[in-house]
């Protein structure tokens, strides 16, 4: 008999099918579930971390501005991580960042007639970090303040050195120059700047310490006047820096009316000198007081002339050591040599013999203090006669300051 070929159904085929026809179907006849709004954006807003760029704003800005103010950058959409300012030489202004970063301002002032370029780096709040680079150039100055200046630098001083500043012009601007001057001292020294007249009719600033300064004291003085208004047309276009040491502690006593000089080193006496000081009862006394040693001159002409004594002397003087502006020194007089250790007789001097001033000027510094008594005297040094503000109380000195 023929074979009958039959058709075998293989069921798990065909719900295999079945299954994977299901989610096809479904997916063919539903609607698609909306996708969830953005809260707060409406329709077509951005992203959440869509972001603009950190704008960037400095002041000042342009060409021939005002000198004398400080840069001011501040940033809006992000944060400030940077920013200097450089000028054509290699210097710049340094300043400091708020602590949220949106503002930086310079601590020193733009200078007059200076090119500056000012460098933002910045953040934005999703981190994206971008670089601002802006310009702008200062007016020069009209006039100009120039500063002398003493001591001079690396030099050693004695104990009673003031720091003296001599401006060329007048400082109306005082308070504004005084917070450019900063004095750093190798040990805790307790001072004040003091505003005076100097004797020539300048404007002087000093710095003195509130005692004699301690022996060994390294001293270091700063002056960024630089940028700086002395008055409303006058500027500083530079700044200053000078440093010098403290010697050892000498003090010279000066007796007029015992007629003789004690030079005093760490207390103990070294040499006792006879002398004669200025004649008593007129012009050609001597000062009291304490004066500094403000110069070892050497051998200078002398001439009466020059302090008001008319036609008294005029000679060359030799171990001549200066201690006021108005003439008052303390040198070699071998014409006096009789008066020595008994009688004042001198133009206002303190004069003694070749000899002990020859071992004398080569003891003392300038810096040393002077310390002078004696009954018949012209008055007391005054603070600007050399270095005379040593004759002022302490809070006497500090009231002069204009910053108090």
């Amino acid at each position: 008999m023929p074979r009958t070929r039959v058709r075998a159904h293989h069921p798990i085929r065909t719900v295999l099918a079945a299954a994977l026809l299901v989610p096809l179907s479904a997916a063919c006849t539903s609607d698609p579930a909306p996708a969830p709004a953005a809260a707060g954006t409406g329709e077509g807003a951005p992203a959440k971390n869509a972001e603009g760029p950190v704008t960037v704003q400095v002041t000042p800005t342009g060409k021939q501005v005002l000198a004398g103010q400080p840069v001011h950058v501040t940033a809006s959409g992000g944060r400030l991580t940077s920013v200097t300012v450089t000028d054509a030489r290699g210097g710049g202004l340094p300043g400091r960042a708020a602590p949220d970063g949106r503002t930086w301002t310079s601590s020193r002032k733009a200078a007059p007639g200076t090119a500056y370029a000012v460098t933002a780096e910045t953040r934005t709040r999703g981190g994206t970090a971008t670089t601002n680079r802006s310009f702008f150039t200062t007016a020069p100055a009209a006039k100009v303040n120039k500063v002398d200046w003493r001591p001079g630098a690396g030099t050693t001083v004695g104990v009673a050195q003031p720091v003296s500043l001599v401006f060329d012009h007048p400082v109306r601007n005082r308070a504004e120059v005084e917070k450019q001057l900063k004095i750093t001292t190798s040990n805790p020294t307790e001072g004040s700047w003091g505003w005076l007249r100097d004797y020539a009719g300048n404007d002087r600033v000093d710095w003195r310490p509130k005692d004699y300064w301690k022996p060994g004291t390294r001293v270091t003085v700063t002056a960024e006047l630089n940028g700086t208004a002395s008055s409303e047309d006058r500027w500083f276009v530079r700044d200053y820096t000078t440093s010098f040491t403290i010697g050892p502690r000498q003090i010279v006593k000066v007796d007029l009316d015992a007629h003789h000089l004690t030079l005093l080193r760490d207390g103990a006496t070294v040499r006792r000198i006879p002398v004669s000081g200025g004649t008593p009862g007129g012009d050609k006394r001597s000062w009291r007081g304490t004066a500094v040693l403000m110069a070892k001159e050497g051998t200078i002409n002398m001439n009466s002339e020059t302090v008001g004594l008319g036609n008294a002397y005029d000679k060359d003087v030799a171990y001549s050591m200066r201690l006021t502006w108005s003439g008052m020194y303390a040198h070699a007089a071998p014409w006096n040599t009789r008066f020595f250790g008994n009688s004042n007789q001198s133009s206002g001097c303190i004069g003694m013999s070749d000899a002990d001033a020859s071992w004398f000027y080569a003891q003392v510094r300038p810096g040393d203090p002077f310390e002078i008594t004696g009954k018949d005297t012209k008055g007391t040094v005054a603070p600007n006669n050399g270095f005379g503000q040593w004759n002022l109380s302490w809070p006497d000195w500090r009231s002069r300051s204009a910053l108090r």
